[in-house]
């Protein structure tokens, strides 16, 4: 599992830019999905099973993409300016490492502050490629970078520049392998551009049409010296999503979901999260309606170039994953 982590986390793939994490994803699922197909906005759709009696039609849903910057302005001198690609915190920024599509590698840095007290606002940075002057500089206005950062695995916890969520990836994909019969029609959807507005969901949720429906995520956590204030820690099990800043949990599923854990003595969390939302909030209004709700792997640092999880959490999502679809409901 650690090496699907590494391979997926190492790759570069921001919003709107999926194309390469598609592919490593298409290929760690292809002998598992009874179906594959990729819809307009570059959701790669794997269905597994058909609905036998009492069964229904399920979608999952864990993102591809990952927060990245893109190019807005270069320099006379070479460097450039730029805008995120998600949710950017500046204060993580300086010092930074990036690495553009075509290779490009970069470091982050900021203006001089007058105010040490004070970070840098996003305007306030830039990217140096090693540029001297602007014709010389390999990144054109509108090129995309991520951040660059390697795989780091400190046994129980795990390093990454893209645990969101790549690593939601992972507990999908591991499901999928691991998963013997079920009475439900799956649908395993690895979205595109939740980073910047839950865009993939939105389309492939229309498409799919599923009955009930579930994002694997990560959330934040409250185990920090002097963090944000809420239950979710690292090696306490997957969080059972009740709320979050975008969408309230459908009961039902949130029941449903506790109920397994138990059953399966999973250990697990419920979660409050005062803001951020995943792609359940845009499947739960697609067309008529959806039931949805979440489970999210603690995470700690998330929107920052180095993300940690605990590697027992991510074992217990998977299966709890795998105990409510071997099931009926």
């Amino acid at each position: 599992m650690k090496q699907l982590i590494q391979k997926l986390t190492e790759t570069f793939s921001p919003s709107g830019y999926e194309t390469t994490i598609c592919e490593v994803i298409r290929k760690e699922i292809q002998l598992q999905a009874d179906e594959i197909h990729l819809d307009a906005l570059g959701n790669l759709i794997a269905r597994k099973g058909s609905k036998s009696k009492g069964g229904l039609k399920i979608m999952l849903a864990g993102h591809m993409d990952e927060i990245g910057l893109m190019a807005t302005h270069i320099d006379e001198n070479g460097f450039i300016r730029f805008t995120g690609l998600g949710g950017i915190r500046a204060a993580a920024l300086t010092g930074g490492r990036v690495r553009f599509m075509d290779g490009t590698p970069g470091v982050i840095s900021s203006d001089r502050l007058t105010d040490l007290a004070k970070t840098p606002t996003l305007d306030q940075c830039f990217i140096d490629v090693g540029a001297s002057n602007r014709k010389d500089c390999p990144v054109k206005v509108g090129d995309v970078c991520a951040f660059d950062r390697p795989f780091l695995d400190l046994g129980n916890r795990m390093i990454a520049k893209s645990m969101d969520d790549r690593i939601g990836c992972v507990v999908m994909i591991e499901a999928l392998h691991t998963l013997k019969t079920s009475p439900h029609e799956i649908y395993f959807v690895f979205t595109t551009q939740e980073e910047v507005g839950l865009r993939g969901a939105t389309t492939s949720a229309f498409g799919v049409d599923p009955d009930i429906a579930l994002s694997v995520d990560v959330t934040s956590t409250g185990d920090t010296p002097k963090g944000s204030r809420m239950e979710v820690a690292l090696g306490k099990g997957p969080a059972i999503k009740v709320k979050d800043g975008g969408m309230l949990a459908d009961p039902r599923i949130v029941n449903w979901m506790i109920r397994t854990a138990e059953k399966a003595k999973i250990p697990y969390q419920r979660e409050v999260l005062e803001g951020g939302t995943t792609d359940a909030r845009a499947i739960q209004t697609a067309r008529a309606g959806v039931p949805a709700g979440c489970i999210s792997i603690p995470t700690r640092y998330v929107h920052n170039p180095s993300e940690m999880v605990d590697t027992r959490d991510v074992e217990n999502s998977i299966k709890l994953l795998v105990a409510l679809l071997s099931a009926p409901l």
